[in-house]
């Protein structure tokens, strides 16, 4: 088979097509002809060398949607041929408050998805929706999981409140807003971009911010009445996490999954106290997160937002478009 390799950390050259050997599944594995693949944060850290426990050579990309071809012992034949979700996310454990020492998320250590074929365990498997593409059924694993269970499972996210998505743009943020709208929220986005505010309120986001200007917090508030959201999601960390405190109204929640800016370099944590603020930290998801996840997007009737899909053999730049923050919703790759 054809699989993209990265040997190498560095810039998005150093993700080489190769020619591999195909897959030959286990003893409770399957072994499923990828026919999309979507990309996230995850592998440009891995690729940058800027995540934990990196081994290389490995194949990345841990979402994916295709056909099972083969299964090995233990599995039932009549899975072949069937359309599928792959779920990246292997022995999240046995607490469903967190995932535990076993943890890990298919594209490292495991090959993963920018490949023609991926072997991973039966149980990691769930039918792909009918009424989703390949590419949308394969934009959903990793980033709806993530928005699910910061929406849902950790934020507690109600009818008729106040919900602020920071970033939008990124996949887990388009999704936290899509997820949030569907409960019944009231949904406010930040961006460096007003173009991807306005798309954001296509999607039915109440307005936005540009968080360039000189003070977002305080204009994110006027827009708010006056008071700060019930709920924060957020994903950037960095400064935009210590500014998600001062907006955060008394008694709010503020749901934090991800630190692109880098680590919140100050933190005044009277604020926290003060305020009564809880902060919930989150990762992934647990098998019924992905599963619900994908249902909102099957039979719950939303639509995943895919930005831009890429030929699997032109990667590179796939990854360049993800280094220039330039996309809205996902990035997708698709073998030939």
């Amino acid at each position: 088979m054809n699989a993209v390799v990265l040997r190498e950390l560095g810039g998005p050259e150093k993700l080489l097509m190769e020619h591999m050997p195909d897959p030959k599944p286990g003893a409770g594995e399957i072994v499923v002809r990828v026919k999309a693949a979507a990309m996230n944060h995850r592998d440009v850290w891995i690729r940058t060398g800027k995540y934990a426990g990196i081994t290389l050579p490995v194949v990345l990309g841990s979402d994916g949607a295709g056909e099972v071809v083969s299964v090995g012992a233990g599995v039932a034949p009549s899975l072949v041929g069937k359309e599928v979700v792959i779920n990246p996310i292997f022995e999240w454990g046995k607490d469903p408050k967190a995932q535990g020492p076993n943890f890990r998320i298919l594209g490292l250590q495991d090959p993963g998805t920018y490949a023609e074929y991926v072997k991973i365990p039966q149980a990691n498997i769930y039918q792909k929706p009918k009424r989703l593409s390949w590419e949308e059924a394969a934009s959903l694993p990793v980033a709806a999981t993530t928005a699910y269970r910061a929406v849902v499972t950790r934020g507690q996210v109600k009818k008729s409140e106040t919900v602020v998505v920071t970033g939008i743009g990124g996949g887990v943020a388009v999704f936290a807003l899509q997820i949030a709208k569907k409960l019944g929220a009231r949904v406010y986005v930040t961006s460096g971009s007003d173009e991807k505010i306005r798309r954001a309120k296509e999607l039915g986001a109440e307005g936005g911010v540009n968080y360039k200007t000189k003070d977002w917090v305080k204009e994110l508030r006027a827009l708010l009445g006056g008071e700060g959201p019930d709920v924060i999601i957020d994903s950037a960390g960095g400064e935009t996490f210590d500014r998600a405190l001062d907006l955060a109204r008394p008694g709010g929640r503020v749901v934090t999954f991800g630190a692109t800016l880098g680590p919140t370099k100050e933190l005044m944590v009277r604020r926290i106290f003060w305020k009564q603020l809880t902060i919930l930290g989150t990762t992934m998801g647990t098998q019924d997160d992905f599963e619900k996840a994908i249902e909102m997007y099957g039979s719950g009737g939303l639509k995943p937002v895919v930005d831009k899909v890429f030929p699997l053999i032109e990667a590179q730049a796939a990854h360049g478009r993800m280094d220039e923050a330039g996309q809205f919703g996902k990035i997708v790759l698709k073998p030939s």
